[in-house]
């Protein structure tokens, strides 16, 4: 089952898994290839303005307001994959969603084969692979050992429709660009740097690094080519780059996408499939 996790870290990263400065100062962010890590400065905290701690309040709440909000979702979505083997993948993942429910994947290769099944709830995680005719079922914590990532099924789906996952209201600092707010958050588990556009507050980038001194990954997200869709700004385009010991890039292009339409959950175990660990 090593690809098939591969692949649900492809999809469960959409990394997805997995923003100091005075009201005149800039953040000044840099993001540049060092052997197999990405390393992001950022700047020191100081200590804000009550101005600018309004700012960044009103700022947060704005980007919170725009989160998309859905009873179901569908989407057909093609994934460029690099692994951290240097290893190359285009595939295709039907995707299907119900809010705090239900997430369902099926990966097809290049001629339409399927080779991926996925079943996601709150308690479980479901595969088959269907080219080796084997079975998986764990319990949620699974997306957790796969992705490295502090994920459940209602960030998942976040990160999937293209929410901000992770971006805590302990606001630290911000920039603004005139164009861009740069809005830095600690929380439990990351330092998020969330670029957001002055005008709509939407996505632009993400930034994540680990709060743990003992790790040093940094993931890094981007959301382009939004489109205005039942007055919902959905953002087309993604690209996820994961650093640590090595680097996962991951491209997703999303070609078709309903919002709140009736859905099925196709998932049978053919009773010549084999339990795999």
């Amino acid at each position: 089952m090593k690809k098939a996790t591969g692949l649900l870290f492809t999809i469960s990263a959409t990394i997805s898994l997995l923003y100091s400065c005075r009201s005149t100062k800039k953040i000044q962010t840099v993001i540049t290839p060092k052997k197999d890590t990405i390393v992001v400065d950022t700047p020191p905290v100081v200590n804000l303005h009550d101005d600018s701690v309004a700012f960044m309040t009103e700022s947060y709440k704005r980007i919170i307001e725009n989160r998309i909000g859905f009873t179901a979702f569908s989407a057909k979505i093609d994934v460029d994959y690099e692994d951290a083997e240097g290893k190359k993948y285009n595939v295709n993942a039907h995707l299907r969603m119900y809010k705090d429910s239900i997430i369902w994947i099926s990966i097809t290769g290049p001629l339409g084969i399927e080779g991926i099944r996925a079943y996601i709830t709150r308690d479980s995680v479901k595969l088959l692979d269907k080219q080796n005719k084997t079975y998986v079922a764990r319990s949620v914590s699974y997306l957790q050992e796969v992705t490295e990532l502090p994920l459940d099924l209602n960030s998942l789906q976040d990160l999937l429709v293209g929410n901000p996952v992770f971006f805590d209201s302990n606001l630290v600092s911000y920039s603004n660009s005139g164009e861009m707010i740069s809005i830095l958050s600690n929380g439990n588990f990351f330092k998020h740097l969330f670029t957001v556009d002055v005008e709509k507050k939407l996505p632009r980038s993400s930034k994540l690094d680990d709060m743990g001194e003992l790790k040093n990954r940094t993931c890094y997200l981007t959301y382009e080519d939004y489109e205005d869709k039942k007055g919902m700004n959905f953002a087309q385009k993604r690209t996820i780059n994961v650093a640590e010991k090595k680097k996962l890039d991951i491209k997703l292009k999303f070609k078709q996408y309903e919002f709140n339409e009736t859905l099925s959950f196709p998932f049978s175990i053919p009773k010549n499939y084999k339990t795999s660990e």
